[in-house]
């Protein structure tokens, strides 16, 4: 398989679920100002959506969207235990958290990563984003260490990368220690670590401290 990505965009999912399942991959990335990739490629030829992630199966189908991509990859390697079983309700509750992620917090940063965007656009898009995640942090009340209860899943990776964005993009988590803490947590798994340093963000996070 080979992913398609963008250092610290949303395909950094995929990257991780894929470490945290033990596949071996190859990786290619892909500049989204020029749509072209490492080796040269126009990659509106392998997703003509334009954007990444895409994932190249060993059969040469092109599977795209990053929450259908997490979830395949689960249950290519259902012993990794990412996601429940299909067909019960803890794989809809997964599916719940999975939408949520991407119609409603992923899309409300939309505006802070467009130049076009005005200033009240963006400021908007900053409570917007803090609204969201402010329901995250009521999820974690109860104690729970990941969305789903006990156990990692595809959807604690998927929030991990877009709530990750947010004190980039203006959006603190001072008040939401439970989400901050969620993150540490993570973030310090092994195959997180080896996505991020594959990625070169470990060494940027480095520079910028």
């Amino acid at each position: 398989m080979k992913l398609y990505y963008t250092p610290g965009a949303c395909s950094l999912s995929p990257h991780i679920v894929l470490r945290e399942a033990g596949f071996d991959f190859e990786l290619e990335k892909v500049d989204l100002s020029t749509h072209k990739t490492e080796s040269g490629a126009d990659f509106y030829t392998i997703n003509p959506k334009g954007y990444v992630p895409a994932l190249v199966l060993d059969d040469g189908q092109v599977l795209t969207e990053g929450a259908a991509i997490i979830q395949y990859v689960a249950d290519l390697r259902r012993e990794a235990h990412l996601a429940p079983p299909p067909g019960t309700l803890e794989r809809a509750r997964l599916q719940e958290q999975l939408i949520f992620i991407a119609a409603e917090l992923h899309k409300a940063y939309a505006p802070l990563f467009s130049p076009a965007a005005s200033e009240e656009a963006k400021a908007a898009a900053r409570d917007n984003v803090a609204r969201r995640l402010d329901l995250v942090e009521r999820q974690f009340s109860d104690g729970r260490p990941y969305l789903l209860g006990q156990q990692l899943s595809v959807a604690d990776i998927y929030l991990f990368v877009v709530a990750g964005w947010a004190e980039k993009m203006g959006v603190g988590l001072e008040r939401r220690p439970k989400l901050a803490d969620f993150l540490n947590r993570v973030r310090s798994r092994e195959a997180v670590q080896a996505a991020l340093r594959a990625e070169g963000l470990l060494e940027a996070a480095q520079q910028a401290a």
